[in-house]
């Protein structure tokens, strides 16, 4: 277990950065005593808010560029605007055996070329994969593509449980990490020619890393009987963003049904400790922080429109993966 280690910040990336990234450093310090900062971005912005969210000195280092990579830029033109960046410079340091890893709230395009510009993929891995975390009733899911990948062969379906596994694993180490295929329905029979084949052979050849239980149909994925769902990026992405969007209609459906006359407020104020636990359930920025998988080094993606309490909990996962060793536990387990 590594005991000490340090986050590359790209400090500009997302919506009203740096201010809630400086914050969600400042949160993350309050339940982590062994974490170092390297701070990328513009220094006359950051030096402020370091001040404001009163964190030491010990803890941080500022990188200084004025440059930065926007939301509306391409990936292909992020890349173009040089290695001055604070992305750029993050990655740069994560390449170079400065940091343990980067975290950025900024352009998801961007991440994914910049980070596969600078770091190498695992070797036997051929593509990599966006994964997140998802709740169910018995805890949490990792859930995987989530939209690097539209088209994927049996091959990469295979690597991604391996990959989402081994993320599992590192996350909640006394779990049994149980995978299943998204899939139109549950019976064998079910499903187009590359996910029967990838149901094939996960079912016929075990590995030590999980334990293989077939499909799964999307109404079922927050029962809790399995915990690693695996899919292509395009229907990862559609199902991530049905569940968001649901979430967030129940939720201010709810809240709007219990303020809207005294009746509702009154029932409200007696319900008021199961309301927050539902609503905690529920709040994407309990989750936040995606990881990509199959490069050699661990890079997370906060949500561009989080706030300092999701940005936190992205430094959190980032934390997580360092010490439960996600990146050897995948060398350790791809054929």
């Amino acid at each position: 277990m590594t005991d000490h280690i340090t986050i590359a910040i790209d400090a500009m990336g997302g919506e009203n950065s740096p201010d809630k990234t400086i914050e969600g450093i400042s949160h993350h310090l309050k339940n982590s005593d062994n974490s170092f900062y390297l701070i990328f971005g513009n220094e006359k912005l950051i030096n402020p808010l370091i001040k404001k969210y009163k964190i030491n000195s010990d803890k941080y280092k500022i990188i200084h560029t004025e440059k930065i990579i926007e939301d509306t830029d391409s990936a292909l033109g992020a890349a173009k605007k040089g290695k001055d960046t604070s992305l750029w410079l993050a990655m740069e340091s994560l390449k170079k055996g400065e940091s343990d890893c980067v975290v950025s709230a900024g352009n998801t395009g961007a991440l994914f070329v910049i980070a596969k510009l600078n770091l190498e993929m695992i070797t036997n891995i051929d593509k990599p994969a966006l994964s997140a975390l998802w709740p169910n009733k018995n805890g949490m899911n990792v859930v995987l593509d989530l939209g690097a990948n539209i088209e994927c062969n049996e091959k990469n379906l295979i690597d991604f449980s391996v990959m989402g596994s081994a993320l599992h694993k590192s996350l909640f180490e006394k779990e049994i990490s149980k995978v299943a295929l998204l899939n139109i329905g549950s019976e064998e029979i079910k499903g187009n020619t590359i996910i029967k084949n990838t149901y094939q052979a996960l079912n016929d050849k075990k590995n030590n890393l999980f334990e293989f239980c077939g499909y799964i149909e999307g109404n079922h994925i927050m029962d809790g009987d399995v915990n690693v769902i695996v899919t292509d990026g395009f229907t990862g992405n559609i199902a991530l963003k049905t569940a968001e969007g649901t979430a967030n209609f129940i939720t201010s459906e709810l809240k709007k049904s219990m303020t809207s006359n005294f009746i509702g407020k009154f029932s409200s104020l007696l319900n008021i400790k199961n309301f927050k636990k539902f609503k905690n359930k529920l709040d994407p920025r309990l989750y936040n922080g995606a990881i990509l998988l199959g490069l050699n080094k661990p890079v997370i993606k906060s949500h561009g429109s989080t706030d300092a309490i999701g940005f936190a909990n992205s430094l959190k996962v980032s934390e997580k993966v360092i010490k439960g060793r996600l990146i050897d536990k995948i060398k350790e387990n791809i054929n």
